[in-house]
Formats: structure tokens, sequence, C-alpha cells
């Protein structure tokens, strides 16, 4: 391994632990990350980052080419394996990704902090939107979960599969909640005493 590791991203911590079971090739990868449901909570909907990944994971000596081959229905494809070092560099990125809350700048809450620029009605119809969208998503993990029961998978494999159920029913309560409290006049506010709020304190 280089003296100096790639950065962590759920991305390349995932293309090393499926190596960690076996050797595989890119399209392998992508391949198992969907079939395994792992899309839910890794993006590769652009191959390409998939295979920038895999160059700064073999650039670092954490993955290495087991073997090339070629067949008449494929063109070539390289075949990469896990290092010593990418073993221990992917279990360290585990404990690490597992035990510190890492603080991220998703979007939603960068777009509540705006939510002024709208109307009152027009936050409790956008929002509204998205609750819907929420119980969507919710029905969508819920037959995923009793899917994966049915063919006898143990939990352990649908640990981030319940994580995110978790997460979109609290979020959707939380919404719902917002909306209501939009609708009823709960949530209210003076334009003049936020106008004052964004002015600062008056000078003496």
């Amino acid at each position: 391994m280089t003296s100096s590791a790639p950065r962590s991203s759920p991305l390349a911590l995932t293309v090393l632990a499926l190596l960690h079971y076996k050797p595989l090739h890119p399209y392998g990868v992508q391949r198992l990350i969907k079939d395994w449901g792992k899309e839910q909570v890794v993006n590769v909907s652009q191959r390409a980052s998939l295979y920038r990944t895999i160059e700064r994971l073999g650039a670092a000596g954490l993955i290495a080419v087991r073997e090339t081959g070629r067949d008449q229905q494929y063109p070539e494809r390289t075949v990469y394996e896990i290092t010593d070092a990418g073993r221990e560099i992917a279990r360290t990125w585990l404990e690490e990704m597992l035990s510190a809350p890492k603080q991220e700048f998703p979007e939603f809450p960068a777009a509540l902090s705006n939510l002024l620029l709208l109307t009152p009605q027009d936050m409790a119809d956008v929002l509204d939107r998205r609750a819907d969208a929420l119980a969507e998503k919710l029905d969508g993990l819920e037959s995923a979960l009793v899917k994966e029961a049915e063919q006898g998978l143990p939990r352990i494999t649908r640990l981030e599969t319940e994580y995110l159920r978790a997460v979109t029913v609290a979020e959707l309560e939380w919404v719902r909640a917002v909306v209501e409290d939009l609708r009823t006049g709960g949530l209210a506010w003076s334009q003049e005493r936020l106008d004052a709020l964004a002015s600062g304190p008056a000078e003496e």
C-alpha cells in the first residue's frame, strides 16, 4: 500500500468488501451491488464512478489485478482481488463509519434552512409531496424486507434495509407533523420579526 491511502467512501468500502469474498471484474462488482440490494446505500448509477474507484484502490495497492481474460461474448475483462493492505484498510474504514457519526450535508436539511423563500401554503404543498414520496419509499422497503425474509436470508444481510426503513418512518412522521402545523397555524411567524432578525442587532 502507498503511504497515503485513498479517502474512504461507501463505494470504495463496498468494492473492498465484495472482493473480500471473491475476485471480481468491475461488471461483476456492479451486478452484485444491484443483486444484493446495495444500490439503496451505494450509488452505482454511473459506471464511470465505479471504474474510477477501482483505479484509486489499485493505485493505492488495496486491490491488484488477478487476471485478464477474454471470450467471444465479452470484451477483455480484468479481474481484481483484494490485497492484505486492502483487507486491513477495509476493516479500519468499516469501524470508523460504524462508530463515529460523520458530519454530512444532505440536500433536505439545506432546503429546510431556506424554506422562508416559500409561503406557508407552498411549504405545506411541497412537504406533502415529499410525504407521498416517503410513503412510497417505505412501501418498497417493507416489501424488500418481506422478500428477504421469505428467501430465508439471515437478518445480518438486511440490516441496512431495516435502518433505511426506520429512518424513513421517522422522517415521514416528522414531515406529516410539520405539514399539519403549517395548515392549522401551529407553525407561524411574523415577517416583521424575521426581518428584524435578519437585520442583526440594533446599533446604539
